[in-house]
């Protein structure tokens, strides 16, 4: 069974919390309401063990929340089994993560394929896909070297690209520019900043409140309990 949320959500949580059983019960993320639109850019905040990476792993399908429910591009997900939950996040949900998470021994382009695979994409396809992809993040000139031979940089920008060669309908960042000189992360949020404006619906977590103004609004999470700021002043 699936519900269908207000036209454009990607994201639509209603009453969702996630509670660890005890003793003593811990409140990882505080029962919310929040919705993302189709093609909106959203940053998360907040202080070291406040709940950001429990609301992404929510929204990225890792984990169920316990209370409420979560909607995803109008799927309710309490509604799906851990097999259509898996393919559901594979189909719809691209994640960027601050350790880039490439294999050192296989090349860029290989890197990017690899997200394919399990999806039973032929090599033909693949390869065109990985391709099309590393260009479109400016990449297409380092699609043999290998992650060792790349800076820390190229790197995330392989990772960005694995993350969309599947055309996810979401793109979940944790971090991206965690590692990240002060150029090197300017010039990956440049690269956010176009996703955005083809239309990626965009959700990134940092403790840098400069990434943060990247964002069409910024929630912010303390002690498992979520603030929407509302959209920015000036934001498209």
């Amino acid at each position: 069974m699936t519900t269908t949320t207000e036209d454009g959500a990607v994201i639509e949580f209603r009453g969702v919390g996630l509670r660890y059983p005890g003793p003593p019960a811990v409140d990882a993320l505080r029962p919310c309401d929040l919705r993302i639109a189709n093609g909106e850019f959203v940053t998360v905040v907040g202080p070291s063990g406040s709940g950001k990476s429990t609301l992404l792993n929510i929204a990225g399908l890792l984990d169920a929340p316990t209370q409420g429910q979560y909607l995803l591009n109008g799927i309710d997900t309490a509604a799906l089994s851990a097999s259509r939950l898996a393919a559901l996040r594979g189909e719809r949900i691209g994640f960027v993560f601050q350790a880039f998470h490439l294999l050192p021994h296989r090349s860029a382009l290989e890197n990017v394929e690899l997200a394919l695979v399990y999806r039973g994409v032929p090599r033909r396809e693949r390869r065109a896909r990985a391709t099309a992809v590393l260009e479109r993040v400016g990449l297409a000139h380092r699609a043999t070297a290998l992650p060792t031979q790349m800076s820390g940089g190229e790197r995330q920008r392989v990772a960005v690209a694995r993350a969309l060669v599947g055309e996810p309908s979401l793109l979940l960042c944790d971090e991206p520019t965690g590692n990240l000189d002060s150029a090197t992360s300017a010039s990956l949020l440049d690269l956010l900043d176009a996703l955005h404006r083809d239309g990626m619906t965009i959700v990134v977590i940092t403790h840098d409140r400069q990434v943060a103004e990247h964002g069409q609004r910024t929630v912010t999470i303390r002690d498992g309990v979520l603030h929407d700021s509302g959209h920015r002043s000036g934001a498209v």
